[in-house]
């Protein structure tokens, strides 16, 4: 029996250039940091020639042949690719068949990352029991394929390199060219970011397609506005990223909120109005800078505060129905291992 997981991921800035055709065209970048919650898969051989696959958290599952051909039909699409694509790798070892539950400790939509991460984990399991040997570049750039081109998933490829990779990395696109550079963050500044940070879900989870689909729209026709709102962010990644290295929390902290002015330019749907209230009330009440996590719509926002006044942002939060969790980040990215019973 074997088990993956891949971590999710908290982005700081650079959302939106790392989706085509942005990096194409001028060039990408994205500073991420990915966290202790997991898209976990475990996965028990068979003997009968068949595969299943089960999702804990939707309570659903489909099964098919080793040799049969794999229907897309919106129903767990993404594991079934990667498992079509692997058993037909070439040099794998052929499968008499396996069970693959999956569980996400974060919901699709949420703005982490974690359909991604979920790929990730499929594919480093998948490839594992195959026997195909995969580098963490091979399994993302392989899942944002089957993503993003063999299912046409819109969006960019951030989220496949963070899963893959793991810790505070800044990623570079350019081209069809992907270049993942970690960060050698000290502790101390770890720790004072758990320290000082609030993730918020606004719960509500949101399709991130139209978005996605909007912003893209806004580029290509030449929009002024998601034209300067795209740069600053690949410039913001910049900056942040060197403060990161550096250490200044608080400056992070400034430049976040910045970041989140200059995504909103991007598409009038990435805001909501509990999204600008729940920012504003905690800008008022001590926060330096947040910003939503994703696409926007939705899904978790992340702040950064002023420690002494961290406890006053998180009850103005409360107060708005807001459900509040701690963040602690982890330096691994996706891990296979095998398991016992």
């Amino acid at each position: 029996m074997l088990r993956a997981r891949a971590p999710l991921r908290l982005s700081f800035a650079g959302g939106g250039t790392d989706v085509a055709p942005f990096p194409q065209r001028e060039g990408g970048a994205v500073l991420s940091g990915t966290i202790s919650a997991f898209a976990f898969c475990t996965l028990r051989p068979r003997i009968d020639g068949r595969i299943s696959v089960h999702s804990v958290d939707f309570g659903t599952a489909v099964g098919f042949g080793v040799d049969e051909d794999v229907e897309f039909d919106g129903n767990l699409d993404l594991p079934k690719a990667a498992i079509a694509r692997l058993r037909d790798f070439e040099g794998a070892i052929p499968t008499s068949g396996f069970d693959l539950f999956i569980h996400t400790q974060a919901p699709p939509g949420s703005g982490l990352g974690s359909s991604s991460a979920v790929m990730v984990s499929v594919i480093g399991v998948v490839a594992a029991h195959c026997g195909v040997d995969l580098t963490p570049y091979e399994i993302a750039d392989l899942a944002y394929r089957l993503e993003r081109e063999d299912l046409g998933v819109p969006g960019g490829s951030q989220d496949q390199y963070a899963a893959a990779f793991g810790g505070f990395n800044f990623i570079e696109f350019s081209g069809d060219q992907v270049l993942v550079n970690p960060l050698r963050v000290r502790p101390g500044t770890v720790h004072e970011l758990e320290h000082n940070m609030l993730l918020a879900f606004t719960g509500a989870t949101r399709v991130s397609d139209h978005i996605i689909d909007d912003q893209v729209h806004r580029y290509e026709t030449g929009n002024a506005e998601a034209l300067e709102g795209l740069r600053a962010q690949k410039q913001l990644a910049v900056a942040m990223k060197e403060e990161l290295v550096r250490g200044n929390v608080d400056q992070l902290g400034r430049l976040l909120g910045q970041a989140w002015a200059e995504k909103r330019k991007m598409s009038a749907r990435i805001a909501t109005p509990l999204i600008d209230e729940a920012i504003a009330r905690a800008l008022a009440h001590g926060a330096l800078g947040g910003k939503v996590t994703g696409a926007g719509g939705g899904g978790y926002l992340l702040f950064i505060c002023e420690f002494e006044r961290r406890h006053i942002v998180a009850a103005q939060l409360l107060e708005l129905g807001l459900r509040l969790e701690e963040v602690t980040f982890s330096g691994e990215g996706v891990t296979t291992w095998r398991g016992q019973r």
